[in-house]
């Protein structure tokens, strides 16, 4: 009986761009706090700038062209779902609120009961 066996290759190309993309997210950080001075504008332009890039450089990875492809097989199965009709939705929405009051009165009347057979019955507690 063979066994197959699943290898994830990671050369040291792609732990390069990893690291990339992580010192370059934190250099966005550092520079939008780094930058208050000169305006809002610029802050919020070098942390996007800085983001950007480093989307680019993980998606050139092969790790980020796995997460790409696992996001469109996502979609694909997303987009085979059949959603229920309005008018089934909320049948089902009312059937949920009517099993938790129908559970609540439930919970509620067996603490009640235990409450009275503990503290009535057997303590003889009056409260």
């Amino acid at each position: 009986m063979a066994s197959s066996q699943v290898e994830t290759v990671s050369t040291n190309a792609d732990k390069a761009k990893l690291g990339l993309a992580v010192v370059l997210v934190l250099g966005a950080l550092v520079g939008f706090y780094m930058l208050t001075k000169q305006g809002p504008l610029v802050q919020w332009g070098a942390l996007i700038a800085g983001l950007v890039v480093a989307v680019v450089v993980f998606v050139s990875s092969e790790l980020g062209k796995q997460f790409v492809a696992f996001g469109r097989d996502s979609w694909r199965e997303v987009q085979k779902v059949v959603w229920p009709a309005r008018k089934e939705a909320v049948q089902m929405t009312l059937y949920v609120f009517g099993f938790v009051v129908v559970m609540a009165l439930f919970l509620w009347l067996t603490d009640k009961t235990l409450e009275w057979v503990f503290y009535d019955l057997i303590l003889g507690w009056r409260r």
